[in-house]
């Protein structure tokens, strides 16, 4: 395989990984880009492509970071406890980070929010963080459970509203910020479809948070936000008509279901929410 094929085969999960680190998608392909050149430069044997182009990308997105945020100091390097089960070394999505996820990495030195991202959001290995950012696996545990306890601190001040979360995923499909879209979606969310919608081009069924992602990852940029029954949601306009609507499930601050829906009398009955404005539901003589 050529150079060429074997990062197009990476190139969607490194953009991924780097609009998450760096919240911004735009910012994220740079990156990429930067990674590419230095790969297709390299004249020596690279034995796991993935790998290295993992490190190289999360290394020019730390550098990048690091130009825009003063690094504290770091914590001890300290050798491996060897403590069987870490705590840390399970993958741990907060519910309610989706919402206050920009604030949230705000909050994080460069060091940090690379161990929170790359472990919480997309289950990279602590040996793979630690030899990215040159520290022991200790010190890269150490570095992600402090991330996460300034996450907890952030967000433990309750559960977003619902149209606070139904928005913010609506943004994040938009954006492209599939890490965003990870911390929005509950880890059973399914994606489901009545005849009608399934009949206007929908998937009869998605499961799994990394599938729903994906598949509204860069999407949605035709929804606008509607109450659907009284509760907040989105569809999908053509021409200024309602053709799909979606209906989320929302509880505990995540998104646990979407029903598209494509029934006239359910697309008639919709309610057009504007930003800013209508957050609650609308009195029912309306």
């Amino acid at each position: 395989m050529s150079s060429i094929e074997q990062f197009k085969v990476e190139r969607a999960r490194l953009v991924r990984l780097a609009a998450g680190l760096l919240d911004d998608r735009a910012e994220g392909e740079d990156m990429v880009q930067q990674a590419w050149l230095r790969f297709h430069g390299n004249a020596t044997v690279i034995d796991n492509v993935p790998a290295w182009l993992t490190v190289v990308t999360t290394r020019l997105c730390l550098d990048r970071l690091r130009s825009k945020v003063p690094q504290p100091i770091e914590p001890t390097d300290q050798a491996d406890s060897g403590v069987e089960g870490d705590p840390a070394d399970q993958v741990v999505l907060a519910d309610t980070v989706g919402v206050a996820l920009q604030v949230v990495l705000e909050r994080l030195s460069p060091t940090e929010r690379v161990a929170f991202v790359l472990h919480d959001t997309f289950g990279v290995d602590f040996g793979t963080i630690a030899a990215t950012l040159s520290v022991s696996s200790a010190a890269a545990r150490k570095l992600a459970s402090r991330a996460r306890t300034k996450v907890g601190t952030a967000t433990a001040e309750g559960t977003a509203a619902d149209w606070q979360v139904v928005d913010a995923f609506l943004a994040a499909a938009r954006g492209g910020n599939f890490a965003r879209l990870l911390h929005l979606l509950a880890p059973g969310v399914v994606v489901t479809a009545d005849a009608e919608a399934i009949a206007a081009g929908t998937p009869a069924r998605v499961e799994g948070r990394e599938e729903v992602a994906a598949m509204f990852d860069g999407a949605a940029k035709a929804a606008l936000p509607v109450f659907l029954e009284g509760r907040p949601g989105a569809a999908w306009f053509q021409h200024g008509q309602p053709r799909v609507a979606f209906d989320f499930t929302v509880a505990r601050g995540v998104v646990h279901a979407i029903t598209f829906r494509a029934q006239q009398d359910v697309l008639a009955s919709l309610t057009r929410r504007v930003a800013a404005q209508g957050r609650e539901s609308p009195s029912p003589h309306h």
